[in-house]
């Protein structure tokens, strides 16, 4: 299948290896979001499957709940250079746009920190079902943005837990917050950021981020900035920064 002679129409998940000439029958659910985008057979669409593979596959037939095709190019794309977002536990439909967003921005992994202030909160995302809301609303941006890559997704954690959490060694580790070096002036190859919940960290919580686990403080804008706005353009500027590296 010569992509330089089709259009592609849409993008679609699948939780599958993607293997050029295979025939795959995707699940319901795809069907009927094809049948929504009113795809013909014939049409050409994209796949992805959240671990790096995109590819091109002609729609071969549309029974009832379920869709054929048959895939053509599949193009491997390399893990982006590690981005994971350590965020607060706070308001649910807060947390699922910057979820979505992160997903688009190519964000590598969400984890989500229980922090003093996140106990007052209500409702809260977390737990098992609202991390899997957390996956579908990530799916979605992935298959919008044309993405390649899922981000990893784990149930939330206290502070303490997610600070000693295995992670890579040589990732900076910012703590985001008013006061610290501006993130602009940074150049880091792989990064872990810290977003603390509204109404800011304890001083207690700070001590052990930056005192005891050495997170290095660092700054956007001199407001104070919510935290999903804080999240999505803290991301946007060091995917900006890692592409310039």
């Amino acid at each position: 299948m010569d992509r330089r002679h089709r259009t592609v129409v849409a993008t679609f998940f699948v939780d599958e290896a993607l293997v050029p000439g295979a025939s795959l029958t995707l699940p319901g659910e795809v069907a009927r979001h094809i049948r929504v985008r009113r795809l013909r057979e014939g049409e050409v669409l994209r796949l992805t499957n959240g671990r790096g593979a995109i590819a091109e596959a002609k729609l071969e037939r549309l029974p009832k709940d379920e869709a054929v095709v048959l895939i053509g190019d599949v193009e491997n794309i390399p893990r982006p250079p590690q981005l994971g977002l350590l965020v607060p536990v706070a308001d649910r439909e807060r947390m699922l746009w910057l979820a979505e967003k992160s997903a688009e921005l190519a964000v590598t992994s969400w984890q989500p920190v229980l922090f003093q202030r996140s106990a007052s909160v209500s409702p809260r995302g977390e737990g098992e079902k609202f991390a899997q809301k957390v996956r579908a609303r990530m799916i979605g941006a992935v298959e919008q943005s044309g993405g390649a890559w899922l981000p990893e997704i784990a149930l939330e954690l206290t502070l303490a837990e997610a600070l000693v959490r295995p992670t890579e060694t040589t990732a900076a580790r910012f703590l985001l917050e008013r006061g610290g070096r501006p993130l602009v002036d940074q150049r880091p190859s792989a990064t872990l950021l810290l977003l603390g919940p509204e109404g800011g960290i304890e001083e207690s919580e700070r001590a052990l981020i930056v005192d005891e686990h050495g997170w290095l403080p660092a700054s956007l804008a001199e407001t104070t900035l919510r935290f999903e706005t804080a999240g999505v353009v803290a991301a946007g500027v060091l995917r900006a920064l890692m592409t310039r590296a």
